[in-house]
């Protein structure tokens, strides 16, 4: 895997991964009563976390989108 995520990608990408893993407990929204919106909310801040860790992201390869420098 080579690396495509540049660093103000990678941090965007760890501030949205802890705000979608903390949103669910930590802000009472209505929309956070279904397991459902929670479920999908961690999700998709443990992808996050996860792409910012390994500095790649498959969408990005499949578009052939690259933010880091060579």
């Amino acid at each position: 895997m080579t690396a495509n995520l540049g660093k103000l990608d990678r941090i965007f990408r760890i501030v949205l991964g802890i705000v979608l893993l903390a949103l669910p407990f930590a802000s009472g929204w209505a929309l956070f009563t279904s397991s459902t919106a929670t479920i999908i909310s961690i999700i998709l801040g443990i992808v996050m976390l996860a792409t910012s860790a390994m500095r790649f992201c498959p969408l990005y390869r499949i578009f052939g989108i690259r933010t880091c420098k060579l």
